[in-house]
C-alpha cells in the first residue's frame, strides 16, 4: 500500500486529520489496533473549545454537533458552601465552549470517513514505524498471519500515551516531562437530567467534584478518590452520597440520581514529550502530551496539533512550502505548555492534596477569593478555558 500520510491511531485526532487532508486531495490511511466498536465505547471529555468546533465544521463533520451540542457561556465553581459563576462570554471577548460528547464526535468523524471512502484499518496488530529518519519511511502491521507494508511520505503518531509512535523515537532524541498526581477521578455516567445547565467544579474539604453533562438526559459526574481505590469499592449509592456531600446544599437537593451506565477511575497526570517531530514522524495528541482533565484541555490540545499539522501538510503538498512542517513542534509545544500551565493551576486550585500543609489550604482559599474579586483573574481563566488562539 502507498499513501502520502500514514496515521497511526483511529481516535478523534487521527480521524480529524485524515478527514481534513482527504478534503484537500491528500491520500491517507489510518491504522487502529482496536475495533471500531471499542473506539466508540470509550467515554471521554465533552467540552470543546470554539477553535475545535470550527475544525469540526471545516472537516464537514459539524452538522450534528451544531444541532445537538450545547453552547455554554459560563460555568460555576462551588466553594465554602456557595456557588460563584465564571462568565466566559463576558471575560473572553464573546467566546464560549461547546458541550458535545467525545464519543458522539468520534462517531461523526467515522461516518464522514465512510461517506467519502476514507481508508481506516481496524484491528491492525503489531503496528511498527520503520526508517523514520529517512526520506522513505514506512509502516508495517499484521492482519491475521499477513504482514502488510504501508509506504508513505510522512507518519503521524496519534496513538495515545501508550502507543508505539513515541516509543519509536530514539531515547536520546526526546525529552519527557511528567508529573503524576496522587489521586484519580471516579466518574459515573447516568441517564438522568443534569443537576445544572452549566458545569459545576466543586472544591470541598472531602475532595474535588465535578457536575458535567453530555445532553439534557445524560449526566457525567466525578469525585476525587485516592489512587488505591477501585471501581468495585464504590456502589452507585455510595457514589451519589459522596457527591452530595461535596456540593452546596442548594445543588445537592436538586440532584437526580439513577443507575450508572458506566463507571471508571481515571488517574491524573501531566506529561509532555519534546520535540514532537523526529525525521518523518510527527506526534499529535496524547502521544505527545497529557493534561489532567480539570481544565478540559486534553482533546482540545490535540485539536491544535491537528490544526498545525494540517496546515503544514497542505502547504507542503500544495505549495512546496515546508515552513509549517519544520516549525510544527515548536509551534505546537508553545501552545501545549500554556495548556499544561492552565490545567496544573486549576487542578491545584480545586483538589485536596494528601499531606498538604495548613498553609497550602489557606493559599487555596485565598486564590479563589482573589479570583472572584478580580476581573483580570477571571479574564485569564476565561480566555484559557474557551481556548487560546491557534
Amino acid at each position: 500500500m502507498k499513501v502520502q500520510v500514514c496515521i497511526i491511531g483511529g481516535g478523534p485526532s487521527g480521524l480529524m486529520l485524515s478527514q481534513l487532508l482527504h478534503l484537500q486531495g491528500i491520500d491517507t490511511v489510518i491504522l487502529e489496533k482496536s475495533s471500531r466498536d471499542y473506539v466508540l465505547s470509550r467515554i471521554r471529555a465533552g467540552v470543546l473549545e470554539h477553535g475545535f468546533a470550527r475544525l469540526m465544521r471545516e472537516a464537514q463533520c459539524g452538522e450534528r454537533m451544531d444541532r445537538e451540542g450545547e453552547i455554554h457561556h459560563g460555568f460555576y465553581i462551588a466553594h465554602d458552601g456557595k456557588l460563584d459563576r465564571v462568565d466566559l462570554h463576558k471575560y473572553s471577548g464573546g467566546n464560549s465552549v461547546m458541550v458535545y460528547g467525545q464519543t458522539e464526535l468520534t462517531r461523526d468523524l467515522y461516518e464522514a470517513r465512510d461517506k467519502i471512502g476514507g481508508k481506516v484499518v481496524h484491528n491492525a496488530l503489531d503496528v511498527t514505524p520503520h526508517d523514520i529518519a529517512s526520506d522513505k519511511p514506512y509502516v508495517t502491521y499484521r492482519s491475521g498471519e499477513e504482514v502488510i507494508r504501508v509506504d508513505c511520505d510522512y507518519i503521524v503518531g496519534a496513538d495515545g500515551f501508550h502507543g508505539v509512535s513515541r516509543k519509536s523515537i530514539p531515547q536520546d532524541k526526546i525529552t519527557e516531562y511528567e508529573r503524576v498526581y496522587p489521586f484519580g477521578w471516579l466518574g459515573v455516567l447516568s441517564r438522568t437530567k443534569p443537576v445544572s445547565p452549566e458545569l459545576i467544579y466543586a472544591k470541598h474539604e472531602r475532595g474535588f467534584a465535578l457536575c458535567s453533562l453530555r445532553s439534557q438526559v445524560l449526566s457525567r459526574y466525578y469525585v476525587q478518590v485516592p489512587l488505591t481505590d477501585k471501581v468495585e469499592d464504590w456502589s452507585d449509592d455510595a457514589f451519589w452520597a459522596e457527591l452530595k456531600h461535596r456540593l452546596p446544599a442548594e445543588v445537592a437537593d436538586k440532584l437526580i440520581t439513577g443507575p450508572s451506565i458506566e463507571k471508571s477511575i481515571a488517574p491524573l497526570r501531566s506529561f509532555v514529550a519534546e520535540p514532537m517531530r523526529y525525521g518523518r514522524l510527527f506526534l499529535a495528541g496524547d502521544a505527545a502530551h497529557i493534561v489532567p482533565p480539570t481544565g478540559a484541555r486534553g482533546l482540545n490540545s490535540a485539536g491544535s496539533d491537528i490544526h498545525y499539522l494540517y496546515e503544514g501538510l497542505v502547504d507542503h503538498y500544495k505549495k512546496g512550502d515546508d515552513k509549517g512542517l519544520d516549525g510544527y513542534s515548536q509551534r505546537a509545544l508553545a501552545r501545549i505548555w500554556k495548556a499544561q500551565r492552565f490545567s496544573w493551576w486549576l487542578t491545584t486550585l480545586l483538589h485536596r492534596f494528601p499531606d498538604r500543609l495548613p498553609y497550602e489550604d489557606r493559599l487555596q482559599s485565598t486564590e479563589i477569593e482573589y479570583l472572584f474579586s478580580s476581573d483580570a483573574a477571571q479574564r485569564s481563566l476565561a480566555e484559557n478555558y474557551v481556548g487560546l488562539p491557534y
